[in-house]
């Protein structure tokens, strides 16, 4: 028998394999598969399929699997519950993860609440060339605070590779309407996106505080998109320097609960040091037979419940009420 993990950073949810531990490991077009089936139809679906792997140079690998059977080249919030999956089987506390981009560094945090874990994990690289996110609009090289009437006529965006590519807005209050039809249509087949992007609108609370609400290339609308809450913030503190104290962390607010983001800024802003802080929480365990997974036959699991959702909602209550 294999077990899978449900879990979840920010209600951003996933499944977890560890394809090190099978005696076969499942092809690409299996992983797809599985990771289509197993976010529409098993315990509430999920965002994606966090597949983890050998690495020659770091603890392990970790591939991102959308739901719509799409590989992203990383996700934040995935990747810290991917770190406390190795912390946990390796007894380690400190450790570089391989991702598709480059090889990050992640660390044990201190516990967000009491039975609440949390790891912080480094964003990286990060590039605003037109040609590595990819965009296209009137010969920009970069995007950054700029009106696009074509896209919406009174918001300014920002365009960031954190390595996913992500658009930012800021907004006095968000308008969920306008972030999903702009999200949907920058999705589609587009003149300025031919690659898709991750659209976040955020709004400032105070002083190193926003609210952020993504809608995800390969998802739609998610409780949190962990390199789009790093991106806003490393567009905030580009752009809102009154309400930006470098010194301290930066709490980000989403739908599924908040995180931290560490920035520190450099002059020349594409080496600016991008830090993801939260939850790394285990909902169930699932078990299954090696040969149904190769088969993608989801209809003989055995669930068990952690115990763990109940923490984080205790979590979310201390700062909602």
């Amino acid at each position: 028998m294999v077990k899978l993990l449900k879990v979840h950073g920010s209600e951003n949810k996933f499944f977890i394999l560890d394809q090190t531990l099978l005696a076969i490991p499942l092809s690409d077009d299996e992983l797809k598969n599985l990771a289509i089936n197993l976010c529409q139809n098993i315990l509430g679906g999920a965002d994606g399929l966090l597949v983890v792997d050998t690495s020659e140079n770091c603890l392990g690998k970790m591939r991102v699997i959308n739901a719509d059977g799409s590989e992203a080249k990383m996700c934040g919030n995935g990747l810290r519950t991917v770190s406390r999956y190795l912390s946990e089987k390796y007894h380690l506390n400190e450790f570089k993860v391989e991702t598709l981009e480059a090889p990050l560094s992640v660390s044990k945090a201190e516990d967000f609440y009491k039975g609440v874990p949390a790891f912080s994990v480094e964003i990286a690289p990060i590039s605003f060339n037109n040609t590595d996110l990819p965009f296209n609009y009137q010969q920009m090289t970069e995007m950054i605070d700029q009106s696009i009437p074509e896209f919406l006529p009174d918001q300014k965006f920002s365009a960031v590779a954190v390595p996913n590519p992500h658009l930012i807005s800021f907004v006095s209050d968000i308008n969920e309407d306008d972030l999903g039809t702009l999200g949907k249509n920058l999705n589609e087949t587009n003149p300025y996106f031919p690659e898709g992007v991750n659209v976040s609108f955020a709004k400032i609370l105070d002083t190193n505080k926003l609210f952020v609400q993504t809608y995800e290339r390969g998802v739609g609308f998610t409780n949190a998109c962990g390199t789009g809450m790093s991106a806003t913030s490393l567009i905030f503190a580009l752009l809102h320097t009154d309400k930006f104290d470098p010194t301290e962390d930066i709490s980000v607010y989403n739908p599924g609960g908040m995180v931290k983001t560490h920035v520190n800024l450099n002059s020349i802003k594409e080496l600016s040091e991008l830090h993801l802080i939260g939850n790394a929480t285990f909902t169930h365990e699932i078990q299954i037979s090696e040969q149904n997974l190769h088969n993608n036959d989801l209809s003989n699991l055995t669930v068990t419940e952690t115990g763990e959702q109940k923490s984080y909602q205790a979590f979310i209550d201390s700062f909602s009420n």
